[in-house]
């Protein structure tokens, strides 16, 4: 975990304090995604990574089971 990181809770969250959310920030050109209730473990994409993440959840294109 990056000190002096500000975290961003996502607004699709569950609200207030619950621990059901994902958080966001940018630090040095990536942005870092992390679930709250699981603070140490991050993930970090480049912006472009994140946004053909963001298109093919939209698009139901992940598939999986």
């Amino acid at each position: 975990m990056t000190k002096g990181t500000v975290w961003q809770k996502s607004s699709f969250s569950g609200g207030g304090d619950s621990s059901n959310c994902v958080e966001l920030a940018a630090h040095n050109g990536l942005i870092r995604l992390r679930e709250s209730d699981e603070p140490g473990t991050e993930l970090a994409v480049t912006p472009d990574q994140l946004a053909r993440l963001l298109g093919r959840v939209k698009d139901g294109r992940l598939g999986g089971a």
